[in-house]
């Protein structure tokens, strides 16, 4: 609703782009055996979770091109955040019978792809939503001590950690 009553054509427009290519990009990956969703529970005998794929990713995006700061020096912690929440997830997921990697993908893959993902998005959101429907981030809230960067470095610092210990579980 929150993008629907800023401007429904220019954010719906990215956000059916989001969700496509979220759901070919999910569709190739799962049906060429880089992962699995064994049991899908809400969508049957799909291959893929389209719900949650049409959601989350675009979500994701719409979030991002709004609020992500002016200058690319502060893009990056902004979507380093981001990336880190969506690999949590993806961890989560994993660890549940909902989710596997085959043997060619792991988190690296998924990390590196999240990366390039929402950083084309970013660029092409850049190009379809007008300045005065953007609200970006001051830079000065990611400098030592701001708001931005106390949530940053919690968001990585507990990340990291997490997969720590989740190599960690696996490695034993």
């Amino acid at each position: 609703m929150y993008f629907i009553k800023l401007d429904w054509k220019k954010y719906g427009l990215l956000y059916i782009f989001a969700a496509v290519s979220a759901n070919v990009l999910c569709y190739l990956f799962t049906w060429s055996g880089l992962y699995s969703f064994p049991n899908n529970l809400l969508h049957g005998d799909l291959l893929m979770p389209i719900g949650l794929v049409s959601t989350a990713f675009p979500l994701a995006v719409l979030l991002g091109v709004r609020f992500s700061p002016e200058k690319w020096i502060w893009k990056i912690p902004f979507y380093w955040g981001i990336v880190h929440i969506g690999m949590v997830a993806e961890a989560v997921l994993m660890i549940t019978p909902i989710f596997k990697f085959g043997p060619e993908w792991d988190l690296w893959d998924s990390y590196s792809l999240r990366w390039g993902y929402y950083l084309l998005f970013e660029l092409l959101g850049s190009k379809m939503i007008p300045p005065h429907l953007r609200k970006p981030m001051s830079h000065e809230s990611f400098r030592y001590g701001g708001w931005a960067w106390i949530v940053f470095h919690i968001v990585v610092i507990v990340t990291i950690f997490l997969m720590g210990v989740y190599t960690g579980i696996t490695l034993f």
